[in-house]
């Protein structure tokens, strides 16, 4: 399934990517796990090594069920390409690395996972690259932030754990401005509820741990290309503008086009970096991606009921959900999600600290866990894991406070989950 402009989410997430296999007319798509591939011939090797022609060379780079993955994705998100690796932080570093060199920054929301926190914070000196943390609320602060070495701006489209959603269409303009790429980790949102590249994204980020696989069985990460990004129109992205020494001066940009951004992710970055995707974790999150819009559809309208319930609970000091009319960012949600503000909240619970504790070790259907977007509801205390090598005044910025808890709704039936949270408050709160 090559051209598919008319056909509708449901059908795309089984079908984009995936064609018979041509040697046993499997209709599920193989796990071909190989580490190589015999070449036609020498010319042909040659043409595959020199990027002359398409095709397989070596499973770090290339490898058949992890390609229809990719290209499952970008059609998803409406990208051009994309490299899938091992997890979402591999992702990320995927990510940056063809924009960056040492003494580059970027200019990053403060409302982020804790573990991108720490990666951009202290991780990415050792490659001699920086990041600025920033409220993406405060546009002018943004900007400001953006100086001659930015060469990313870096959010998440509904902001873990918080699920704040960020204002796409304001932050884009920003970083189109300054003629540098907006990156927007779609992870909590998928491309069923928001589509960055429609709000202005240059390119999209994914953990395919979460809501993509939705199993809880494997780890990944994808890179999702737009394709409508000026590489050239600078001198600040050398290595997609500037002939490549490695490929005898090949320009990628020049010679790919809107897919010369993938290209680089593939022929240097996952050569260079290995953070490969094997062929088995491909497999399992494409078999998850053909039930994402109906998961994701239970994920909304159980997070919907169960936000508003411990709303107007009186052991509750907040909850954060963007789904729920009080939100400072309903109406955001209604422009950037329009199908519903995910299944990602977190609670503030009376009592701080140890009421939290006693919460999470309370909980029956609940799973105490390191991960979301699992079928099975989740939870955390953010303050004491996830965030845990933040500062008190980070840990706030980003909205995981010790009385904070983050809940990843499931897929069960809302009032056995909400049953479970009652009883755990009692326990919690007594």
């Amino acid at each position: 399934m090559t051209d598919t402009p008319n056909y509708g989410f449901e059908t795309l997430q089984i079908h984009a990517g995936a064609r018979p296999d041509p040697a046993t007319g499997a209709r599920q798509t193989p796990i071909y796990q190989t580490t190589a591939y015999v070449f036609r011939d020498a010319d042909h090797a040659a043409a595959l090594f020199n990027l002359q022609e398409v095709g397989y060379i070596y499973s770090r780079l290339t490898n058949p069920t992890v390609a229809v993955l990719q290209e499952r994705i970008a059609t998803l998100e409406g990208g051009a390409g994309a490299v899938c690796c091992s997890s979402g932080h591999a992702a990320q570093i995927m990510a940056l690395f063809p924009l960056m060199s040492p003494g580059m920054n970027v200019v990053a929301s403060t409302r982020a996972y804790g573990g991108t926190i720490t990666q951009f914070s202290q991780t990415i000196k050792r490659f001699g690259w920086s990041a600025t943390f920033v409220d993406f609320e405060d546009l002018d602060a943004v900007k400001s932030a953006i100086d001659d070495n930015t060469r990313a701006v870096f959010c998440e489209s509904i902001a873990n754990p918080g699920g704040y959603i960020t204002d796409l269409d304001a932050i884009a303009a920003i970083a189109n401005d300054a003629q540098i790429p907006l990156i927007v980790d779609n992870t909590s949102a998928t491309p069923y509820l928001c589509n960055p590249i429609k709000h202005g994204a240059a390119l999209v980020v994914h953990s395919t741990t979460k809501y993509l696989t939705g199993n809880g069985t494997v780890t990944g990460g994808c890179v999702v290309d737009s394709g409508t990004f000026d590489w050239s129109a600078t001198d600040k992205f050398p290595s997609l503008s500037q002939p490549e020494p490695a490929y005898h001066g090949l320009k990628f940009h020049e010679t790919f086009g809107p897919l010369a951004y993938t290209f680089h992710g593939i022929a240097i970055g996952l050569r260079d970096l290995g953070m490969t995707m094997n062929p088995q974790a491909a497999h399992y999150t494409l078999m998850g991606i053909e039930t994402l819009s109906l998961r994701m559809e239970r994920h909304v309208e159980n997070a919907k009921k169960i936000a508003a319930w411990l709303e107007t609970d009186p052991r509750i000091e907040k909850v954060t959900y963007a789904g729920l009319p009080s939100s400072p960012y309903h109406d955001r949600m209604a422009r950037i999600c329009p199908k519903g503000a995910g299944g990602l909240f977190t609670i503030a619970i009376k009592g701080g600290y140890d009421a939290c504790v006693k919460f999470v070790d309370s909980l029956e259907i609940f799973s105490h866990v390191a991960n979301l977007g699992d079928t099975r509801s989740l939870v955390i205390h953010a303050a004491s894991t996830t965030h845990r090598q933040l500062t008190p005044e980070q840990q706030e910025a980003a909205g995981a406070g010790p009385s904070v808890v983050r809940i990843s709704i499931g897929i069960e039936d809302a009032d056995d989950l909400i049953g479970d949270l009652d009883s755990a408050l009692t326990a919690a709160t007594s």
